[in-house]
């Protein structure tokens, strides 16, 4: 059982939404293109650049509350409020996670992946209410070292 699949309708996360997460609550692109590098077995290094192994960026999002943050200047704060106060977490439209990511994140993430642009945005609808929730049980954002320490362990 992986580390989030409590978290999720069906209680399943495959090998490439676990790569886009740990890109996205971390920071990093795991992985180049055909050597994929799974993010259980990545070193932590949080003053290190979210940068992938093939010299890709993730545009900066800055882990877990960079992405709230994304979400939230596209008008889905009160979504991401859902997810991280206790109570029901709201859905995710997958084109909504795109509109506040951006098509350049998502082509990154879905490269890194190894899955089409359209399949990563509705696994991680999917899957990231659920997971951010899971990540801030008591409403309070964990560091990006306890977001890191999860995808180690």
């Amino acid at each position: 059982m992986g580390i989030f699949d409590d978290a999720v309708p069906g209680g399943n996360i495959s090998k490439p939404i676990m790569i886009a997460l740990g890109a996205l609550l971390v920071g990093k692109l795991f992985g180049g293109g055909g050597s994929q590098t799974d993010p259980t077995t990545q070193q932590a290094n949080p003053q290190a650049s979210p940068q992938s192994a093939d010299g890709g960026f993730l545009g900066g999002l800055g882990g877990l509350g960079g992405l709230l943050g994304k979400l939230t200047e596209a008008g889905q704060g009160d979504v991401v409020d859902s997810w991280v106060q206790p109570g029901q977490n709201k859905p995710i439209a997958p084109g909504s996670l795109n509109d506040a990511l951006g098509s350049k994140t998502i082509s990154d993430l879905a490269r890194q992946a190894g899955i089409s642009e359209q399949e990563l945005l509705n696994q991680l609808s999917t899957v990231l209410p659920g997971v951010v929730d899971k990540l801030t049980p008591r409403g309070h954002l964990p560091t990006q070292e306890q977001i890191a320490a999860l995808f180690h362990s």
